[in-house]
């Protein structure tokens, strides 16, 4: 039976930040085709219940929520997105959508992944002859992944399953000499630990008895370079003008910021850390695993052997910006928080997608925009001025401000240029007794 069309989404929406959270849901159920029952698992009463949290892990307490925002104006592969993002990180969200606005007009985001293999990693200690040990792994190749092929029959009918072994030799370590066993395990639509983790377990007897050796790690690797995402975008030259910068000064601005984060590990750990604010939003709002993410990352971007950039940026022949992203990307769309959580559920029903692959490529176009947005921040005005604006409503809601007070607080602390919680609680003050700062009266 052929399966229906999925209804056409659309990712802009104008003026979504102005609404109130009710209308914002009216908006989001027509962007997406989402149900009432789809926006009921967005509700923190209706969400995910302490029972369920009980199930999920150990000592359960109670339940720690964080903002869920929509990330706007995203198209990759031609396909309109709209985009869960879980971070209590002000700025992030506006500047994701923001930047995803400027793509849109260069086509949005082109996006790919690899297959999505994993490397399950078997230490082999007591070798008495390594060459010889490493030699009679790789004769019985064959016969130890058909072994592994039996290990999950339904991951092998779904087309995944063990796809090649490679042996490595280590010559110095602490410990000594030792061999490392690979199992590249293609794990479709799961993350996969938990599939990898039980196939390298049920072979280490066998590889055991092939070495002479002692099995001792036997555990998935979280540098998953086997499993790549990559999102390229072009920015027109005339969407990069504001203010008084012309479109080369951004331009170029942005590109000089990359090249620094490109030899420079400690700038580069903050030009990372930007790209992961997009990723990692969007990885927690789909239950995925983001230590796991963070880790393969981080890892991939030192894989030359000095910390660099994950991203990279330049211009065209025709002198527009261009970037693209590339990191390793362990997520699936099965399994683990993905299947009981009900926001996670709720999030994959919003973004689409029908395989781990799609969501990796979606993720990949975030962490791009993501990183734009600071780049191009830091490039001109200065990172302060944007975030400040957001931030601000954070720190008068901490001094004590409530309801309509907030917006008003925030306002005068961006006004004055002094986002501070003492300020904050000083104007509160002010406004309590009865007497309101000359600022505030320039504002109000």
């Amino acid at each position: 039976m052929p399966k229906p069309p999925e209804p056409e989404k659309n990712s802009r929406i104008p003026g979504f930040y102005n609404l109130n959270r009710s209308d914002r849901l009216v908006e989001l159920a027509k962007g997406a085709g989402l149900t009432e029952a789809d926006l009921a698992a967005f509700d923190p009463e209706l969400g995910l219940s302490v029972d369920q949290a009980d199930h999920m892990i150990e000592n359960v307490v109670g339940l720690h929520a964080l903002p869920l925002g929509i990330a706007l104006n995203y198209q990759v592969n031609g396909r309109d997105v709209l985009v869960p993002m879980a971070i209590e990180e002000p700025s992030v969200v506006a500047g994701a959508s923001f930047m995803a606005r400027l793509a849109r007009a260069g086509g949005g985001f082109q996006a790919e992944a690899t297959a999505p293999e994993m490397i399950g990693q078997m230490q082999v200690l007591d070798v008495p002859d390594l060459p010889a040990a490493r030699q009679a792994l790789l004769d019985q190749r064959t016969g130890l992944l058909e072994e592994a092929a039996g290990i999950d029959p339904v991951l092998q009918r779904l087309g995944g399953g063990p796809r090649d072994l490679e042996v490595r030799l280590i010559e110095q370590s602490p410990v000594g000499p030792f061999l490392v066993l690979h199992l590249i395990y293609d794990v479709r639509d799961a993350m996969g630990a938990n599939a990898v983790n039980t196939a390298v377990e049920k072979l280490a007897p066998r590889v055991e008895d092939l070495t002479g050796g002692r099995v001792h790690l036997r555990i998935l690797s979280n540098l998953a370079d086997r499993r790549l995402a990559r999102a390229r975008c072009t920015i027109p030259l005339d969407q990069l003008g504001f203010g008084d910068y012309s479109p080369e000064e951004v331009r170029d601005g942005i590109i000089a910021a990359w090249a620094f984060a490109a030899v420079d590990p400690y700038r580069a750990a903050t030009h990372n850390k930007g790209i992961m604010n997009g990723v990692d939003a969007v990885v927690i709002a789909t239950g995925n695993d983001w230590r796991a993410v963070e880790a393969g990352a981080h890892a991939y971007a030192a894989r030359g052997g000095s910390y660099t950039s994950l991203s990279t940026w330049g211009k065209d022949a025709a002198g527009n910006l261009v970037g693209e992203l590339e990191l390793p990307m362990a997520v699936g769309i099965v399994g683990g928080a993905t299947r009981v959580h009900p926001t996670a559920q709720a999030a994959l029903k919003l973004l689409g997608v029908q395989t781990a692959s799609q969501l990796a490529e979606i993720i990949t176009a975030v962490g791009l925009a993501q990183n734009l947005a600071a780049l191009r921040a830091l490039a001109t005005e200065g990172i302060q001025r944007g975030h400040m604006g957001l931030h601000a409503r954070q720190v008068a809601a901490a001094a004590g401000a409530r309801g309509e007070q907030i917006e008003r607080l925030a306002r005068q602390l961006v006004q004055e240029k002094t986002v501070r919680i003492d300020r904050a609680e000083e104007i509160l003050n002010a406004w309590g007794s009865g007497t309101i700062s000359t600022q505030e009266n320039k504002i109000s």
